[in-house]
């Protein structure tokens, strides 16, 4: 009997590596199964990149299984070697602390909790800090061999280089994770990113050697790539964060409808619940009238509902609208720093406040002649509105908020002008 959310999975392209294909089949058509998986608290918020394992767990909830979701409060400490060339930076307990809190909240965006079948958020510090030297050498350490280590990817790619015994201990602590919510909840199945192969299968492998015939599975989703081979989740500003402090809702809204037409079916896939014969809709829409981005625009309206709810989303399509249109008017300080991020940022003097002046001081014209011809063209905006008077003041009036300037030059180059 095929699985539905399996068949679901695989129709996305979701599924990339599974430890046994017909056991994780079996076991989901016969029970409501409990799976996990799980982040550690490298940084205060998730960015989009941590998204699709977490994603794909929800899937699983929305077919009736119970997800663990588990933060690393104690693998934090230590730092996971996979996919990594060099040493992570330690951090400090408190820091961790911090970590976790943040991301905790996070993950009551992404799955419902609450109830008796509701996802459950779980820290391994709880039971890693419980651990003495001496336990974890004899009850663990003592079934894994260090050939099976040395065979995994995480270990061989760090030897030419180093790797500390703090890092080479990562994956038996994952491995334990496995063991321990396998036992305390009946978790049958871990999910996690491609990179989280060896560790997952290092927990299967812990508990067949500690406990005998243990019933767990694995399964792993594919590493996100760009058509054009670009990493995924970076925008020219840095990481596209879930925290709305770090990455505004109108950035995070801006980085998916600028998605290409080679990526967007799949990102529509892998990131939204919208179901087959909608995303088909979108695909044909995609292919007949491609200018009218309909695809893009359903990515990025249910990506960013999803995370940052329907208000925030509302609030960056009118922001987009504004910008596009050029009414600069109709925004709020905070809203234009969000718009004009990645612009130029420059520095006009108190004293300047002819027009013609401002633009060669800040470098927005070249010189005063070709100031004057660019007002006089009509090609200078001042926050939105064309100005084409050389003889013109700028006043504390075209200071937004009393904060800065913008200016555009021409159709698309704008600038924002603080003050010194």
């Amino acid at each position: 009997m095929t699985n539905a959310l399996l068949e679901d999975l695989k129709w996305r392209g979701l599924i990339y590596q599974q430890t046994d294909e017909s056991g994780i089949e079996n076991v989901l058509n016969k029970e409501q199964v409990t799976l996990y998986c799980g982040a550690d608290p490298t940084a205060d918020s998730l960015h989009i990149g941590h998204l699709l394992p977490f994603l794909t767990l929800r899937r699983f909830q929305e077919h009736g299984h119970r997800p663990l979701v588990l933060i690393g409060g104690g693998t934090g400490m230590i730092g996971d070697p996979s996919g990594k060339s060099e040493e992570r930076v330690l951090q400090t307990e408190e820091q961790v602390e911090l970590n976790v809190q943040g991301i905790s909240e996070q993950m009551h965006k992404i799955f419902e909790f609450g109830t008796d079948k509701g996802a459950k958020l779980v820290n391994n510090k709880d039971w890693l800090s419980q651990i003495s030297l001496i336990d974890f050498l004899r009850d663990y350490g003592k079934h894994v061999g260090v050939n099976y280590m040395l065979g995994k990817d995480s270990i061989q790619s760090r030897l030419e280089f180093g790797i500390s015994f703090t890092e080479f201990t990562y994956t038996i602590l994952q491995a334990i994770d496995f063991g321990h919510l396998n036992n305390t909840y009946n978790c049958k199945v871990q999910v996690g990113g491609s990179d989280q192969w060896g560790n997952i299968t290092s927990g299967i492998e812990l508990m067949r050697r500690m406990y005998g015939q243990t019933e767990a599975y694995g399964l792993t989703i594919p590493l996100v790539v760009k058509s054009d081979g670009k990493k995924f989740g970076k925008s020219e500003g840095g990481s596209v964060w879930l925290d709305a402090k770090k990455t505004s809702p109108y950035e995070f809204y801006q980085f998916w409808i600028n998605t290409t037409d080679d990526d967007v079916i799949k990102f529509l896939k892998y990131f939204t619940f919208l179901e087959k014969e909608e995303i088909e809709a979108l695909e044909k829409s995609l292919n007949e009238a491609p200018h009218l981005r309909e695809a893009q625009k359903a990515l990025a309206e249910n990506v960013t509902r999803f995370i940052h709810g329907q208000a925030a989303l509302d609030d960056s399509i009118r922001i987009s609208k504004a910008l596009f249109a050029g009414d600069l008017q109709s925004l709020s300080a905070t809203e234009l720093k969000a718009g004009f991020k990645d612009v130029p940022q420059v520095e006009l003097s108190n004293e300047t406040t002819n027009i013609v002046e401002a633009i060669v001081e800040t470098g927005i014209s070249s010189s005063k002649r070709q100031a004057r011809e660019d007002v006089n063209n009509g090609a200078i905006y001042i926050n939105g509105i064309r100005q084409q008077d050389v003889k013109y003041e700028l006043t504390g009036d075209d200071r937004i908020e009393n904060e800065f300037t913008i200016i555009r030059r021409g159709k698309k180059k704008y600038f924002m002008v603080n003050y010194k």
